[in-house]
């Protein structure tokens, strides 16, 4: 295998960030005193989250204005009398306490470790990250962890990767891959830097963005075997 360092996308590539999501929502939402949940409610912040999360992306939004708008959007055309701030606080408490992670996670970060030297890359809230690895107990494989949040710059910016690169212990274009889920993020955003990458697409959807993955896989224990078949060994 030619690479020998690996920038893993956390959420919904190694953790499971969608069953994590639901279950932090629908925790949240009682514990404000919602004791039944109307049928769209997740949806509907699901759908202002997202909007959030490529505003901020794009650098139109922060990431603390992102945390509460979210909240705030889906109240307000819910029509319910409940306090953003609060949602916001006991939303992000909560993630770190309901982690799931990705089947073969585990055994894909540690036989990488052996190999080379393991990073996360993550547009993530940058404490609440850092708790939800460790209790995933995937810490122990990692070098660093490179966040938009201390780096100022979000996933595809080119100076998010510049910033990334520095943590590690060694760095060359050829040797490095991103793994991810994201075409829009991971797989765009090596594009742009000159590195290669790793589609994670478990859904198998198709590829309508201009993104360029190196390879593609839909299951995390096929990502060694296609990092291998890219280096012809």
């Amino acid at each position: 295998m030619k690479h020998r360092l690996f920038l893993f996308d956390l959420d919904d590539t190694l953790l499971d960030f969608k069953a994590s999501e639901h279950l932090s929502f629908e925790r949240t939402m009682r514990e404000l005193g919602l004791a039944t949940l109307p049928d769209d409610l997740f949806g509907r912040y699901q759908g202002f989250n997202l909007a959030l999360w490529k505003a901020f992306e794009q650098g139109t939004v922060s990431k603390d204005f992102l945390k509460v708008e979210r909240f705030r959007q889906t109240f307000a055309a819910s029509g319910l009398d409940l306090d953003p701030q609060a949602a916001s606080r006991l939303y992000l408490e909560s993630l770190a306490d309901t982690v799931v992670l990705v089947d073969g996670a585990q055994q894909l970060c540690e036989t990488l470790a052996g190999i080379g030297e393991v990073g996360i890359i993550t547009n993530g809230v940058e404490q609440i990250q850092h708790r939800r690895i460790a209790a995933a107990q995937l810490h122990v494989h990692l070098s660093f962890v490179a966040t938009s949040e201390a780096c100022g710059h979000a996933k595809p910016d080119h100076r998010f990767f510049d910033y990334t690169v520095r943590m590690a212990r060694a760095f060359s274009h050829a040797e490095t891959v991103i793994v991810g889920d994201r075409l829009d993020a991971d797989i765009l955003g090596a594009n742009r830097f000159g590195i290669e990458s790793c589609w994670f697409n478990p859904g198998r959807v198709v590829n309508a963005s201009e993104a360029r993955p190196t390879c593609e896989v839909a299951h995390l224990n096929e990502v060694v075997p296609a990092l291998r078949a890219m280096a012809g060994a």
